[in-house]
């Protein structure tokens, strides 16, 4: 059908507004357009706005918001699902098809929508790993904070059938599995992550993954921060603060991110990670059974609540 660009942001519903931007600005966002009912918040990237936060009663992860190569794209969806394409009311404005998916996610896809000046950060540190030394007569000097937020790199949603979001996301949006997992015979898939299918182009190793269960909501999302000190000195940061951890800092296997997990403050897991695989159309996918000691190559015990 079509094949989008990358994802935008995650949306959710919170009962305190002023919580979640106290917890996100100390997560390493910042507030991009604050009303009486909803939050947008930013990364120091060029997007608009990364998370939404609306007000309501019940914490819920409502939906995402995906991004398409073109306009074209957007009347091609918009006619599949029976849907129009409208001006897009929320900061960046451009144009968007709004629809439900089979596990009743709200999903944004966008064209047009108006990018940011980058907010100051420093860049990524050059380094000196072995024969590697891109680090000469420079010194590493870290203030502390907040980590930089640079985008919103991935969602991972729970289903309650694989095989029919799957077959939603790959027909419609043209994701494409990077690596999956089964469940006792290889043809029960519960779990893939996907990565945007762009041909030869590089994307990152998975922008959404797909996990059957009977728990509903996301499992978390995910932001990418300028390198492992930023990660670090905002795990610091938040420590101090006196936030929730979840798990971490590890590297994962699939997708080779180097990961650090927290709780906001209605009980949402969120991660921060860098370093994560690139891939395109010529990457060698794994299916492999599932088991939770295969989610790191290094990190600290999975906790027992993790994947609840």
């Amino acid at each position: 059908m079509i094949a989008v660009e990358d994802i935008a942001y995650v949306r959710y519903q919170a009962p305190d507004l002023d919580l979640a931007q106290t917890f996100l600005t100390d997560f390493g966002l910042t507030t991009a357009l604050r009303k009486d009912d909803v939050l947008y918040m930013r990364g120091v990237g060029v997007q608009s706005f990364v998370h939404v936060t609306q007000r309501g009663e019940t914490p819920a992860c409502l939906g995402f918001g995906l991004k398409a190569q073109n306009k074209d794209d957007l009347h091609k969806l918009a006619a599949e699902l029976g849907a129009r394409v409208e001006d897009n009311p929320e900061p960046g404005g451009g144009y968007r098809v709004t629809f439900a998916d089979p596990a009743g996610y709200s999903v944004d896809v966008l064209w047009g929508s108006e990018e940011q000046r980058p907010l100051p950060a420093r860049p990524p540190l050059s380094t000196n790993f072995g024969p590697s030394r891109g680090r000469r007569g420079r010194t590493v000097r870290l203030d502390p904070g907040p980590s930089h937020v640079l985008r919103l790199g991935h969602v991972v949603l729970r289903v309650p059938s694989f095989n029919t979001s799957y077959d939603f996301y790959a027909r419609l949006l043209g994701f494409q599995i990077s690596d999956s997992y089964f469940v006792g015979e290889p043809d029960h898939t519960v779990a893939a992550f996907m990565h945007a299918g762009l041909g030869k182009r590089y994307s990152d190793h998975h922008t959404i993954a797909l996990l059957e269960s009977p728990l509903s909501g996301f499992d978390h999302s995910a932001f990418e921060v300028l390198d492992w000190d930023d990660l670090v000195v905002g795990n610091e940061h938040l420590r101090n603060k006196q936030y929730r951890h979840s798990w971490g800092i590890g590297r994962h296997i699939h997708g080779s991110q180097v990961f650090d997990y927290w709780r906001d403050p209605f009980g949402f897991k969120v991660e921060h990670w860098t370093d994560g695989d690139l891939v395109n159309e010529d990457y060698l996918r794994s299916h492999e059974h599932f088991a939770p000691e295969r989610l790191a190559q290094w990190s600290p015990p999975l906790p027992e609540d993790f994947l609840a």
